[in-house]
Protein backbone atom coordinates (compact mmCIF):
# COMPACT_ATOMS: atom_id res chain seq x y z
CA UNK A 1 0.00 0.00 0.00
CA UNK A 2 0.59 3.48 -0.24
CA UNK A 3 2.26 5.53 2.87
CA UNK A 4 2.25 9.29 1.00
CA UNK A 5 -0.07 10.70 -1.25
CA UNK A 6 1.39 14.05 -3.62
CA UNK A 7 -1.81 16.06 -5.14
CA UNK A 8 -0.31 17.87 -8.20
CA UNK A 9 -1.82 20.50 -10.72
CA UNK A 10 -0.70 23.66 -11.89
CA UNK A 11 -1.01 26.48 -9.34
CA UNK A 12 -1.57 24.85 -6.36
CA UNK A 13 -4.19 26.94 -5.13
CA UNK A 14 -7.21 25.36 -6.20
CA UNK A 15 -7.73 21.71 -7.69
CA UNK A 16 -4.36 20.36 -5.85
CA UNK A 17 -5.36 21.70 -2.33
CA UNK A 18 -8.92 21.00 -2.27
CA UNK A 19 -7.95 17.25 -3.04
CA UNK A 20 -5.31 17.28 -0.46
CA UNK A 21 -7.97 18.51 2.16
CA UNK A 22 -10.68 16.16 0.85
CA UNK A 23 -8.22 12.85 0.55
CA UNK A 24 -6.69 13.34 4.03
CA UNK A 25 -10.27 14.11 5.69
CA UNK A 26 -11.47 10.77 3.79
CA UNK A 27 -8.53 9.30 5.04
CA UNK A 28 -8.21 10.08 8.97
CA UNK A 29 -7.51 6.92 10.90
CA UNK A 30 -5.38 5.88 7.85
CA UNK A 31 -1.20 5.91 8.07
CA UNK A 32 -1.01 7.86 4.89
CA UNK A 33 -0.02 11.37 4.44
CA UNK A 34 -1.55 13.84 2.17
CA UNK A 35 -0.04 16.52 0.79
CA UNK A 36 -0.23 18.82 -2.54
CA UNK A 37 2.80 20.92 -4.55
CA UNK A 38 1.93 22.97 -8.79
CA UNK A 39 3.75 22.58 -11.28
CA UNK A 40 3.65 26.44 -12.02
CA UNK A 41 3.06 27.10 -8.49
CA UNK A 42 2.06 30.37 -6.96
CA UNK A 43 4.50 29.54 -4.22
CA UNK A 44 2.93 30.59 -0.35
CA UNK A 45 -0.25 31.79 -2.01
CA UNK A 46 -3.37 30.92 0.04
CA UNK A 47 -6.32 28.57 -1.96
CA UNK A 48 -8.42 30.22 -4.30
CA UNK A 49 -10.84 32.14 -2.63
CA UNK A 50 -13.81 30.84 -4.11
CA UNK A 51 -12.03 27.23 -3.54
CA UNK A 52 -11.82 27.67 0.14
CA UNK A 53 -15.25 28.85 -0.13
CA UNK A 54 -16.57 25.97 -1.74
CA UNK A 55 -14.59 23.32 0.50
CA UNK A 56 -15.71 25.30 3.67
CA UNK A 57 -19.40 24.76 2.71
CA UNK A 58 -18.68 20.79 2.40
CA UNK A 59 -17.28 21.03 5.62
CA UNK A 60 -13.16 20.96 4.30
CA UNK A 61 -11.34 24.03 6.01
CA UNK A 62 -8.46 24.67 3.65
CA UNK A 63 -7.55 28.05 5.76
CA UNK A 64 -3.60 27.15 6.20
CA UNK A 65 -2.79 25.85 2.84
CA UNK A 66 -0.07 27.42 1.11
CA UNK A 67 1.06 27.01 -2.75
CA UNK A 68 3.84 25.12 -3.31
CA UNK A 69 6.45 24.08 -6.59
CA UNK A 70 6.91 20.65 -7.11
CA UNK A 71 10.67 19.39 -6.88
CA UNK A 72 12.33 16.04 -7.29
CA UNK A 73 12.75 15.70 -3.44
CA UNK A 74 9.07 15.40 -3.02
CA UNK A 75 8.65 13.64 -6.15
CA UNK A 76 11.37 10.95 -4.10
CA UNK A 77 9.59 11.14 -0.79
CA UNK A 78 5.65 10.10 -1.77
CA UNK A 79 4.51 6.95 -3.07
CA UNK A 80 1.90 7.97 -5.26
CA UNK A 81 1.83 11.27 -6.81
CA UNK A 82 -2.12 12.12 -8.05
CA UNK A 83 -2.79 14.61 -11.02
CA UNK A 84 -5.69 16.42 -12.39
CA UNK A 85 -4.88 16.64 -16.09
CA UNK A 86 -3.26 13.48 -18.53
CA UNK A 87 -0.63 16.82 -19.31
CA UNK A 88 0.03 17.15 -16.16
CA UNK A 89 1.70 13.93 -16.16
CA UNK A 90 3.23 14.39 -19.44
CA UNK A 91 5.11 17.08 -18.21
CA UNK A 92 5.81 15.55 -14.81
CA UNK A 93 7.17 12.35 -16.12
CA UNK A 94 8.95 14.89 -18.24
CA UNK A 95 10.66 16.73 -15.54
CA UNK A 96 11.11 14.17 -13.26
CA UNK A 97 11.30 10.87 -14.75
CA UNK A 98 11.26 8.68 -11.60
CA UNK A 99 7.90 9.98 -11.19
CA UNK A 100 6.99 7.57 -14.38
CA UNK A 101 5.14 4.37 -12.84
CA UNK A 102 3.90 6.33 -9.25
CA UNK A 103 2.01 8.90 -11.64
CA UNK A 104 -1.97 8.47 -11.74
CA UNK A 105 -4.56 11.01 -13.09
CA UNK A 106 -6.84 11.63 -9.60
CA UNK A 107 -9.60 10.36 -11.68
CA UNK A 108 -8.66 6.87 -12.62
CA UNK A 109 -10.56 5.14 -10.28
CA UNK A 110 -13.75 7.44 -11.65
CA UNK A 111 -13.87 6.74 -15.37
CA UNK A 112 -10.01 8.05 -16.06
CA UNK A 113 -11.46 11.53 -15.62
CA UNK A 114 -9.62 14.72 -16.23
CA UNK A 115 -10.54 17.87 -13.40
CA UNK A 116 -10.62 20.87 -15.02
CA UNK A 117 -9.17 24.21 -13.76
CA UNK A 118 -11.71 26.37 -12.03
CA UNK A 119 -9.67 29.39 -11.65
CA UNK A 120 -11.74 32.31 -12.14
CA UNK A 121 -14.77 30.57 -13.52
CA UNK A 122 -18.15 31.05 -12.43
CA UNK A 123 -19.08 29.22 -8.54
CA UNK A 124 -20.53 26.55 -10.44
CA UNK A 125 -17.12 25.75 -12.15
CA UNK A 126 -16.04 25.44 -8.73
CA UNK A 127 -19.13 23.10 -7.58
CA UNK A 128 -18.42 20.65 -10.14
CA UNK A 129 -15.46 20.73 -9.76
CA UNK A 130 -15.66 20.11 -6.20
CA UNK A 131 -18.19 17.29 -6.87
CA UNK A 132 -15.21 15.47 -9.22
CA UNK A 133 -12.57 15.98 -6.86
CA UNK A 134 -14.90 14.36 -3.80
CA UNK A 135 -16.24 11.47 -6.11
CA UNK A 136 -12.43 10.65 -7.12
CA UNK A 137 -10.86 10.58 -3.48
CA UNK A 138 -13.76 8.76 -2.40
CA UNK A 139 -12.47 6.13 -5.39
CA UNK A 140 -8.87 5.93 -4.34
CA UNK A 141 -9.42 5.36 -0.45
CA UNK A 142 -9.80 1.60 -0.65
CA UNK A 143 -6.30 1.59 -2.52
CA UNK A 144 -4.94 4.20 -0.17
Amino acid sequence: MFDSVLVVCAGNICRSPTAEYVLKSKLQGKNVSVSSAGLTALEGKHADAQAQQTATQHGIDMSEHQGRQITSALVAQHSVILVMEQRHINDLCARYPQARGKTFLLGKWIGDKEIPDPYRQSQEAFEHVYALIDSACSAWQKYL
